[in-house]
């Protein structure tokens, strides 16, 4: 008796976690797997978008079926912004690359830079006017040729006019990042508070982040104050939620 599309992506799964096909490697094409398991074409196509919903496997245009590559990379918690980290050189997309023992360039870092009004989110962030003038700093970020997260930082005009913040070449703002920057415009960030949850992504996040069918996305928002309690930066961050663990170390409060 011929079996179903679920019997047969219990099969390819098993395969798959068993590592029978490698990570980034292709699975065979849709007519062997159902020459070999004795099925049609339209069986072989349910079984893998059930792969695909589960993030197993991903479709790629003139390869095939691809396994996608676990574990996820770490990004750090506390960690990933220790002042000896920015004020060396190190930033933050890098201090997770380098945990996760993985390769990593500045170029890896687009970004789009421009003036505009306030939204409602930003403006209450910062207790102005919405519509006030603010500074958005865009980045996608890649491994490689995949995206991984974009993030989004917003910044008051007087903050950041004139400094590597609000240059668009793509990489890091300069040696040690926004961070570094901020200090030697003497608002040294000081505390930062993110707030995270997860949702499914905007057909507009689908494309941008190349996501599979069925695969959310943390949202991150993340403020940073100085010391005196300024806020320098609201951000708003889309993580492709499978090519991450996020991973926290902190003393315990009494």
């Amino acid at each position: 008796m011929a079996i179903g599309y679920r019997e047969l992506a219990d099969f390819l799964r098993t395969a798959i976690r068993r590592g029978d096909y490698e990570q980034g490697s292709t699975l065979p094409k849709q007519d062997q797997i159902a020459e070999e398991h004795g099925v049609n074409i339209k069986t072989v196509r349910q079984a893998v978008r059930v792969l695909e919903a589960e993030g197993l496997v991903t479709p790629v245009r003139r390869r095939g079926t691809v396994v996608r590559r676990r574990p996820p990379m770490k990004r750090l918690g506390a960690e990933r912004y220790a002042k000896h980290k920015w004020k060396f050189g190190l930033v933050a997309f890098a201090a997770d690359r380098e945990a996760s023992e993985r390769k990593w360039t500045p170029t890896e870092q687009t970004q789009t830079v421009r003036q505009v009004p306030a939204d409602a989110e930003v403006a209450e962030a910062y207790g102005i006017p919405e519509g006030s003038p603010v500074y958005e700093r865009a980045r996608l970020v890649k491994e490689g040729d995949a995206p991984t997260h974009t993030l989004t930082s917003y910044y008051r005009p007087e903050d950041v006019e004139g400094t590597p913040l609000v240059d668009p070449t793509p990489g890091p703002a300069g040696h040690g990042g926004g961070f570094a920057v901020l200090t030697l415009q003497g608002l040294e960030p000081d505390s930062i508070t993110e707030t995270i949850y997860a949702r499914m992504p905007t057909p507009d996040e689908v494309a941008v982040l190349r996501l599979p069918a069925g695969e959310p996305v943390m949202v991150l928002h993340r403020r940073t104050v100085t010391r005196d309690g300024r806020l320098v930066e609201f951000a708003r961050g889309i993580h492709a939620a499978a090519r991450f663990a996020w991973s926290y170390t902190f003393k315990i409060p009494d």
